[in-house]
């Protein structure tokens, strides 16, 4: 049995005359299409005329004081309400919903944050986006990509130093340096003194692209306006990976207090207080004005400042 598909030219024909059988078939009226549509009637008869010849059928035919669909308009009856409708949703950005979207929402974040923030996000979207996915990307693949400015990441935690021209920005949270050593260290009890913190060897951490970014250089001028300095032996790309090591070495890491309290619970670690002022860092959540309007970015982006701030 031969299957013959008839491809229709739809830039030939007008797609306006469907939306004018949508309200004559919903209306059951052709003065009630006109009046939903502000238009005369004779445009809605006009409309008609041209939309039966193009469908070689009737489509509607009188019956009594009002009309009747034919079997044929019965058929299109359902696709013309699914469309008008998904067209009425796209145009309409008041017609997200939440519950129904099946968007890919990205987030880049450092792997310190990935650790302590992303549990509690994830179970945030998952209650106010059930069926969207939630995609986790590297503060690597985010300078590496530009994502923010091509619409691949929707947010991304920064430095408030690193908000760049073009993008808009949120305040999280103050995060605070803490210092963690190993349990049984010989040397480190409960606090750090300055002379103790420049004597014993430091991890550092590189997170972006295996350099120093910005959250490090605003770091490094709170280490000197404090008066010490670290003799580092190691230098790695994650702050799970400085914990680690710290953990089976003599080496000082310092750690964002929100990675270091996790890492306390999980590896044979301390946390060790000290005697002078620790860094301190403002993080800020940002994306690109590109997205700002979106209604499904911004509900996104209400979520991970709930999540952020909630501590």
């Amino acid at each position: 049995m031969m299957i013959i598909i008839m491809a229709v030219n739809l830039s030939s024909i007008d797609l306006n005359l469907f939306l004018v059988l949508h309200a004559v078939l919903e209306e059951r009226s052709a003065t009630g299409a006109a009046a939903r549509l502000n238009v005369t009637q004779s445009a809605v008869s006009n409309a008609l005329a041209r939309l039966r010849r193009l469908m070689d059928d009737p489509l509607v035919v009188r019956h009594g004081r009002g009309i009747v669909p034919t079997p044929r308009a019965e058929e299109l009856a359902p696709l013309l309400r699914e469309a008008t409708d998904r067209l009425a949703l796209a145009i309409d950005r008041r017609g997200f919903i939440a519950t129904e979207t099946t968007r890919t929402f990205t987030i880049a974040l450092s792997d310190n944050y990935q650790a302590s923030e992303v549990p509690r996000i994830a179970h945030a979207v998952a209650v106010r986006m059930p069926r969207a996915t939630l995609r986790v990307v590297s503060t690597d693949y985010l300078a590496a990509s530009d994502g923010l400015a091509s619409g691949d990441i929707d947010v991304a935690f920064s430095p408030e130093q690193a908000v760049q021209s073009g993008m808009r920005s949120a305040a999280l949270f103050e995060e605070r340096a803490a210092l963690i050593v190993r349990r049984d260290h010989p040397r480190v009890g409960t606090r750090m003194t300055r002379e103790l913190f420049n004597e014993l060897p430091h991890v550092d951490v590189h997170v972006v692209l295996g350099q120093p970014g910005t959250g490090h250089r605003v770091a490094q001028r709170a280490w000197e306006r404090a008066h010490v300095r670290r003799r580092v032996v190691l230098t790695v790309p994650y702050f799970i990976i400085a914990a680690m090591a710290a953990a089976e070495t003599e080496c000082v890491a310092a750690l964002p207090s929100r990675m270091a309290g996790l890492c306390v619970r999980l590896l044979p670690l301390k946390q060790v207080r000290a005697t002078f002022p620790l860094p301190r860092m403002n993080t800020v959540m940002v994306w690109h004005q590109r997205t700002d309007a979106d209604p499904g970015a911004k509900l996104f982006r209400d979520i991970v400042l709930e999540c952020g701030r909630a501590r």
